[in-house]
């Protein structure tokens, strides 16, 4: 089968997106099937072009056997609604002209979080007059309406036009969570043509490991209780209650909280960190994708946070899966679906979002019962090798695509 995947993230980018599409696509060639990715040039989340490419207007890779073909990108960094919107807008432009390099695809996919990257697909697969599957990964434009990034008017209704328009003109639709099922079908469209394909993990990449003796030298964490937030420093995880939990435990030296990822919201948490004169809490901006595996195995607790919004109440935080596989103690500070899962798998200590004396006593709880903290990881390690490794997710994934293009030949 020869599979056109149009992504607007792709490696070297270290975001779930790109994670999730570098990994499916992978496995799929080496289950024999011909793959191209059309994405932009590596930029994101500071919007400032990664070493080693050009912003030129089509140049191409060898990514795992993946032909990767890039497009030109309006850089933006991930602040700033306006300027990203226009990122967005002009990726879908450019992807579907480098669609003309591709001859004959049997099936085209597009993947969100933003649906003009959605809609590239869709028209494309009406050029190239193939079967079209749509995943959703994010509730757009549910998610940045509830963010307060966009109120109602023009712009709102003709977003919501164009996600209903998408969902109506796609063959088959693939979802993270069963919260996105609901969604959909709500608005018409067939359940039965609707496949959960949950995030996960590469297995040989995430797994029990001991920790970095040169990462816990060079930041000073050897015997500390290192607390860290893992990730995109973004809208949609209230971080601030991260660093007000923070200011609470300044009185206990043992424990230093690490902020690794780089965002829309880093300037305002470096502010209110420098504001409150937080001493234990260091921001160590984005790390390559290659040392995630040694950052978790180093870190005592990890945290999962969302903002306390019914639009994530719908959310699965793909770092979940990785910090499990590799039996690390989880605090999750989240409603919903992830809640209910992590409880039900007893994996993680779960409380209310962005409460920081809850997440400040949370943290205090872990610390102090290293047995039950151990318990509780093992018990994640063994659920996500149970349900959510990447291979095997894939390949259900491409059964679905399979499945859709016997439909529609």
């Amino acid at each position: 089968m020869r599979i056109l995947f149009i992504s607007h993230y792709f490696p070297p980018e270290v975001n779930a997106p790109a994670s999730r599409t570098h990994e499916h696509c992978r496995r799929w060639v080496a289950e024999g099937h011909e793959v191209t990715v059309i994405t932009g040039v590596p930029n994101h989340p500071a919007g400032v072009l990664f070493s080693g490419y050009r912003n030129a207007w089509i140049q191409e890779e060898q990514v795992d056997g993946i032909r990767v073909i890039r497009t030109w990108m309006f850089m933006a960094a991930n602040a700033g609604f306006a300027k990203r919107i226009l990122n967005y807008v002009l990726f879908g432009v450019t992807a579907i002209f480098a669609s003309r390099r591709v001859k004959s695809p049997d099936l085209v996919v597009a993947t969100t979080p933003q649906f003009f990257c959605g809609l590239a697909g869709a028209i494309t697969a009406r050029i190239k007059r193939r079967p079209f599957i749509l995943e959703v990964r994010d509730l757009w434009p549910k998610s940045i309406v509830e963010l307060g990034q966009l109120g109602p008017g023009l712009l709102l209704s003709l977003l919501e036009s164009l996600e209903n328009w998408l969902y109506r003109n796609a063959s088959g639709i693939v979802v993270n969570t069963r919260a996105f099922i609901e969604h959909i079908s709500a608005r018409g469209y067939p359940r039965e043509k609707i496949e959960l394909v949950y995030n996960g993990i590469d297995h040989n990449k995430f797994k029990p490991m001991p920790a970095s003796e040169a990462l816990l030298a060079e930041h000073g964490l050897k015997d500390r209780t290192s607390v860290a937030y893992i990730g995109t420093l973004g809208l949609a995880h209230g971080l601030e209650s991260v660093i007000e939990a923070a200011d609470i435990l300044q009185q206990n030296p043992e424990i230093v909280f690490l902020l690794i990822g780089d965002g829309a919201e880093r300037g305002k948490l470096e502010a209110m960190i420098d504001e409150r004169g937080i001493k234990n809490i260091k921001l160590l901006g984005l790390q390559p994708r290659e040392t995630m595996p040694d950052w978790i195995a180093s870190i005592d607790i990890l945290l999962v946070c969302l903002r306390d919004l019914p639009v994530f109440e719908t959310v699965i935080p793909s770092k979940i899966f990785e910090f499990l596989a590799q039996e690390r103690p989880v605090i999750v500070a989240a409603r919903g679906e992830i809640r209910r899962m992590t409880e039900d798998a007893g994996a993680a200590w779960v409380i209310d979002p962005e409460d920081p004396r809850a997440l400040a006593e949370a943290i205090e709880a872990v610390a102090r019962q290293p047995e039950e903290a151990q318990r509780r990881a093992i018990a994640g390690r063994l659920w996500i090798e149970k349900e959510f490794v990447r291979d095997t997710l894939a390949l259900r994934m491409l059964a679905f695509m399979k499945e859709i293009l016997r439909s529609q030949t």
